[in-house]
């Protein structure tokens, strides 16, 4: 922004000095100060150059090269201290390079994800090769076209926020923000958004921005209903962001959003017991040892990332209780170090020491260290990623499979196995064993006696052939462990690798059993756990009136049980109190006398309680849709009334409170004292609550206000669709409830009933809701038309809010239609036209 504002100052200059000089030279400078800015703006880093290759180079050259810089300037390999830094040039230099569109981002605009700072041709409108730098023309709106490189960069679309963002919440969390085009509240957030992406995608948090203007099918589907939101999802739960957006409250968000036991702290007196799960969980186990005294949110990011594949360990070097493991394993205090150990707890197997990690260091060092050298088949996905399906000729992939058991027999062959493994260095060659008990019918398949399979462990070399299940394998040996069958298998594998085609057999292997899985009540109380905190979080952050709906269903269902329990207790008592009847009742019933049988009485009686049950339910319901607001009757014996004009129009509506509701009924000179008074009387038993307000709205001084209002709610103007639009709307009636917190709306629309004592017909009252009458045509006996047409629009006008109390228990409810806006009209709509 510095540049391109310098840039902008200079030009000005240069126009001031174009006056006093000739045109051409006033051109040439001009052009000169422009070139100048755009040469200071390019790229700090070419990819070519650090690459080596030319920009015609093939993406194979690419490739080649960059595994070969790669392996040169490796930390681990290279120990030049600014090899890191050259490590992370090349491979940024090869993922721009590696994808089309950015190496045609920057063959084409000469930048960078590192050095655009909104992004490639959405820096500026490009006019004759000139950048203008669009700031300096726009007003701070989120419009489609001129948004911010950011917003651009993690759009959301339905499909893609299904297909992709919800299965890779599975592997990271993600930030979301909910923004819109005309969202004056999102340009305050918009600098603590930046800098929390920044430094959030840094560490591997997934980032979206989802615009409610163009994406109302993917905010309805999150559960976001107003802007600016922010929110998390991980496995595939989304999780609103409830506080003051400040860069360390979100960052507090994201890491809450981990569950809670990723990372265990391990001290002298728990590490034995950590490293030696292994064989439990049947995976590598990682150390990593740091002065600070919180675990690192990279490292908690990366333990979510790999939950799967490895265990994870955290040892705080400033406490004196991990001073021996320190110690035991030489650990340097002055840089961070982390360790993995496999089925050898004595030693790592792999170590890295950096200050200050990145991540894709630390991405390289978890994927090359995710199996045990000789791990245990326990389901099918394992079994895919250790022994994959052969592809290509040259990356064929053969299984050693020890078929074992988990008795203390087999204990002695299944080291001897391992020791044979941790000498292997081929990799076309992967080990691994299963338990005949816990995978028996893949077992099956490859042993040839199955009597004596049970008594002695087997081992089989195969190689899978296709995802269908289809293998070539080939029995080895009987596997004790002794030296003769390690021989012997050395002997085969040295075969295999020279003629592929000893793999005489062929089988369709069956899919493995997840020895890991859950019981399905364990996954029940989960699902259960995360539901039940789901509903209290929505009751600590949501309007109690928004959670009635729910709450009304669930006592209505306890209820209804409990009255069933209460209908099957009285029936059985009734019938082990109910005697023999009497020969003489008998025949009367056999005469087809008035008597009724017993069951006849057991049948009516439950039909009678069902009936009582589904009244009492029903009264239930709407005791618990009005528990808030009901709780304290009406204070007053009259309702307070106020006009919503220019003076009223901000404190009791635009500023009202969170929670609150405004009650606007609509009206006209005519109709003032006809309304307000009906008006009155259906809303007297709501005036108990604190968060409703009522007012009224007269249409003859601002009609314009209330044309604006529906033209802004979009589908609240589908009133009426049968009139065709041939005449004025008369909104005379019409009650709204404002919501000036959330910014919405819900429509009354007045329903003539004709249901009044004096009438003899509600067809010769009016002929429709509009107020006019059918006499209204007639020309003869000009007084007596007169006299009726009043009487009849008066007794319309009464009727108008015949419906009002039912649709008040309905807001009330929250079972009514929203109609969301933007924003209220402004004060120009409400101040009448003078």
């Amino acid at each position: 922004m510095r540049r391109s504002t310098g840039g902008l100052h200079l030009l000005e200059v240069s126009v001031m000095a174009a006056s006093k000089m000739s045109v051409p030279l006033a051109v040439v400078v001009v052009l000169s100060v422009l070139l100048t800015g755009a040469t200071h703006a390019g790229p700090e880093m070419d990819p070519y150059k650090i690459l080596g290759v030319t920009r015609s180079a093939s993406q194979a050259e690419i490739k080649k090269v960059y595994k070969r810089l790669a392996k040169e300037w490796h930390p681990d390999k290279n120990k030049n201290p600014g090899a890191e830094d050259m490590f992370i040039k090349i491979t940024k230099s090869y993922e721009i390079l590696s994808s089309e569109d950015k190496r045609a981002n920057y063959d084409r605009y000469g930048q960078t994800d590192d050095t655009q700072p909104y992004g490639g041709a959405r820096y500026g409108h490009r006019h004759d090769s000139f950048y203008f730098d669009e700031s300096f023309y726009n007003f701070p709106f989120n419009s489609k076209n001129q948004r911010d490189f950011a917003d651009n960069k993690y759009t959301l679309q339905f499909n893609q926020y299904v297909n992709d963002v919800v299965p890779d919440s599975y592997k990271r969390p993600y930030l979301i923000k909910i923004t819109s085009d005309w969202c004056f509240s999102c340009i305050h957030i918009e600098p603590v958004w930046k800098e929390v992406v920044q430094e959030m995608e840094t560490l591997g948090v997934g980032i979206g921005v989802v615009d409610v203007g163009h994406e109302r099918r993917l905010a309805n589907h999150l559960g976001a209903h107003r802007t600016p939101s922010i929110l998390g999802v991980i496995n595939g739960k989304v999780t609103f962001f409830h506080y003051a957006v400040a860069k360390e409250h979100l960052r507090q968000f994201v890491e809450d959003l981990l569950p809670q036991r990723l990372v265990e702290w391990v001290t002298d007196k728990n590490d034995l017991q950590f490293l030696s799960s292994w064989h439990e969980f049947n995976k590598p186990h990682v150390l990593l040892f740091d002065q600070v005294p919180v675990v690192p949110l990279l490292y908690k990011l990366t333990a979510f990332a790999y939950k799967d594949y490895l265990q994870f360990g955290y040892v705080d070097q400033g406490l004196s209780e991990t001073a021996n493991l320190q110690k035991q394993f030489n650990i340097n205090t002055y840089a961070p170090t982390m360790l993995v150990f496999k089925e050898n707890i004595d030693k790592p197997a792999d170590i890295i020491q950096a200050k200050g990690m990145k991540k894709q260091i630390i991405d390289e060092f978890m994927s090359n260290n995710r199996f045990l050298l000789v791990p245990r088949l326990v389901n099918q996905k394992l079994f895919d990623e250790l022994c994959p399906v052969k592809q290509f000729h040259r990356r064929r992939k053969f299984c050693v499979l020890l078929i074992t058991g988990d008795e203390e027999t087999f204990s002695f062959g299944n080291h001897a196995f391992l020791s044979f493994a941790s000498t292997n260095t081929k990799d076309v060659v992967r080990f691994a064993y299963v338990y005949q008990r816990l995978q028996q019918p893949l077992c099956d398949i490859f042993t040839q006696n199955k009597d004596s399979a049970e008594a002695s462990a087997q081992v089989v070399i195969l190689e899978r052939r296709n995802a269908a299940g289809k293998a070539l394998f080939k029995p080895v040996t009987a596997w004790n462990g002794s030296e003769d069958d390690k021989q012997r298998l050395l002997e085969e594998l040295e075969r295999l690798q020279k003629d592929p085609s000893i793999l005489v057999h062929d089988a369709m292997l069956p899919e493995l059993n997840n020895e890991f899985a859950s019981m399905f009540v364990i996954r029940w109380l989960y699902a259960s756990y995360d539901y039940l905190s789901e509903v209290i979080d929505d009751i600590l952050h949501n309007n109690w009136r928004e959670m009635m709906p729910l709450l009304s269903l669930i006592f209505s269902a306890l209820f209804i049980l409990f009255g069933t329990v209460v209908i099957q207790a009285f029936s059985d008592s009734s019938e082990d109190k109910q005697t023999k009847p009497k020969a003489k009742d008998g025949s009367k019933a056999e005469n087809g006398s008035p008597g009724t049988s017993r069951q006849e009485y057991k049948y009516h009686f439950h039909i009678f309680m069902i009936h009582r049950v589904q009244h009492l339910s029903s009264c239930f319901q709407a005791f618990c849709s009005f528990a808030v607001d009901y709780s304290r009757p009406p204070k007053k014996s009259f309702v307070e009334v106020t006009e919503l004009t220019d003076i009223t129009y901000i404190s009791n509506l635009v500023k009202l409170r969170p929670g609150h509701m405004n009650i606007v009924l609509v009206l006209t000179d005519a109709s003032k004292n006809i309304l307000l008074s009906k008006f009155a009387k259906e809303v007297y038993s709501f005036t108990g609550s604190p968060t409703l307000h009522f007012s009224f709205l007269n249409i003859d001084k601002h009609g314009e206000w209330m044309n604006t209002l529906l033209e802004y709610a979009q589908d609240a103007m589908q009133i009426d669709e049968d009139d065709g639009g041939n005449h004025k709307m008369d909104y005379t009636g019409y009650v709204l409830a404002l919501n000036g917190h959330k910014k919405y709306l819900c429509l009354f629309k007045p329903v003539y009933t004709g249901e009044d004592p004096g009438s003899k017909s509600s067809e010769d009252e009016g002929a429709g809701s509009g107020g006019r009458s059918r006499s209204s045509s007639r020309d003869d006996h000009p007084p007596r038309r007169s006299k009726r047409s009043r009487s009849l629009s008066t007794l319309q006008t009464h009727h108008k809010l015949d419906r009002l109390a039912l649709w008040m228990e309905r807001l009330m409810e929250g079972t009514l239609h929203r109609y969301y806006i933007p924003t209220w009209p402004g004060l120009d709509k409400i101040t009448p036209s003078k």
